[in-house]
């Protein structure tokens, strides 16, 4: 895998979970679906167990044999894998934590607990700290998902202060259509270099211009590739001096 050192950026593809038709995961296709994303798609980046691949469906065991499944396959052929190790319980986000630590994974991504959930930035962020913790080496992404989670805390607002808490914290995962609050998380943080993936594919172009670093989805990836590229070239161009 990449160095850890290496920032996340680009297309991250944001893996389903592949499954039988009697409901257990399908591992033997896991390997034609890197050589697809590299070969046919051109995306070295990806996102395992997260909403796309039904993470939080899956059982702990289940968890952590996709995550290993992915290792495995993608060793030599993707730059970057991050394992969303987000869970309702501690523990259990911890351990997903350190297994990604223990299978060589490039990064970890966290949401929000959303049964009990935190009501103010610092309850979010003592949880967060506790899971980056169990695996000290790896970057830590947040993952600001507020339409699934319930959990309300303005992005911007858990990013002020957030390396002092969580030193190993690099970036945000942004997959909310509140433009307003990502633009200000940008804004004020240009100079920490964060990787700023934005998740919400209907809005993505605009995300790009307001100056998202990355983005993880599960859209067509060539084609939006250049899109994009094609689409923030021209905003440089016209935007006045």
């Amino acid at each position: 895998m990449a160095s850890r050192k290496k920032k996340l950026q680009g297309l991250v593809a944001a893996t389903i979970t592949p499954m039988t038709e009697h409901g257990e995961i399908n591992f033997s296709v896991i390997g034609q679906y890197v050589d697809y994303l590299v070969e046919e798609q051109g995306v070295k980046n990806i996102f395992v167990n997260g909403t796309t691949g039904e993470g939080l469906s899956l059982s702990v065991s289940e968890r952590r044999q996709v995550a290993e499944e992915w290792m495995t396959k993608g060793r030599n052929k993707l730059d970057q894998v991050v394992i969303h190790v987000g869970a309702l319980s501690l523990k259990e986000s911890q351990e997903l934590a350190r297994h990604a630590a223990e299978i060589g994974a490039d990064g970890i991504a966290v949401i929000a607990p959303f049964f009990l959930k935190p009501w103010n930035k610092d309850v979010l962020i003592n949880f967060l700290k506790e899971v980056a913790a169990a695996a000290p080496a790896l970057p830590f992404y947040y993952y600001h998902i507020p339409a699934l989670t319930g959990v309300k805390i303005r992005a911007e607002e858990l990013l002020d202060g957030i390396q002092e808490k969580i030193p190993t914290f690099q970036g945000l995962k942004f997959s909310d259509t509140d433009l307003l609050d990502f633009g200000q998380c940008v804004d004020q943080n240009r100079e920490r270099q964060f990787a700023f993936l934005f998740g919400v594919d209907e809005q993505l172009l605009s995300a790009l211009v307001m100056g998202a670093t990355g983005a993880v989805g599960s859209f067509a990836f060539r084609d939006l590739s250049t899109l994009c590229s094609n689409l923030v070239l021209e905003c440089r161009r016209r935007k006045p001096s």
